[in-house]
């Protein structure tokens, strides 16, 4: 989850909690971002985010972790597994794998990302609010607000 909108930049539904599936979901977002390694990835302390190969994953990145009883510095995307689950999961029987990676690409592909607004986005879709602040940028003179930017 990019944390200035909201937007999920990548994600990947896995059968096991491996450590190589973090960073397969790492590469999708540097692909979708364009960039060559994230700023800063943040993480809870589960089995698969302390294991030796994360480390050796993610050395050459600024890693993150949430200290033990604070449960504040994933709120995010603590809210945003809370939110899937209520609107969308809890409808539905989930028949298999296949059937709950549709489901859930179908919530953050179609809906979370594009149409459901944020009141941190003033009420913009994390699509839509992207988009106003790339305008933004390419109508600003403003050289100080364009290196200082969040991307």
């Amino acid at each position: 989850m990019d944390l200035y909108s909201r937007k999920i930049i990548a994600w990947v539904l896995t059968k096991t909690m491996e450590a190589e599936e973090v960073l397969r979901c790492i590469e999708i977002a540097k692909e979708r971002r364009g960039i060559k390694n994230p700023l800063v990835i943040q993480s809870d302390r589960g089995v698969q985010f302390t294991s030796a190969k994360y480390a050796e994953i993610t050395n050459k990145m600024i890693t993150s972790y949430s200290h033990k009883g604070t449960p504040w510095d994933n709120a995010c995307i603590e809210s945003f597994h809370t939110l899937i689950k209520r609107e969308w999961l809890n409808f539905y029987k989930i028949e298999n794998y296949n059937h709950a990676y549709k489901l859930i690409f179908e919530y953050i592909e179609s809906f979370y990302n594009t149409i459901k607004i944020h009141s941190h986005c003033g009420y913009l879709s994390p699509n839509n609010y992207e988009k106003q602040f790339t305008l933004k940028l390419t109508n600003s003179n403003d050289t100080t607000y364009l290196t200082n930017s969040v991307i």
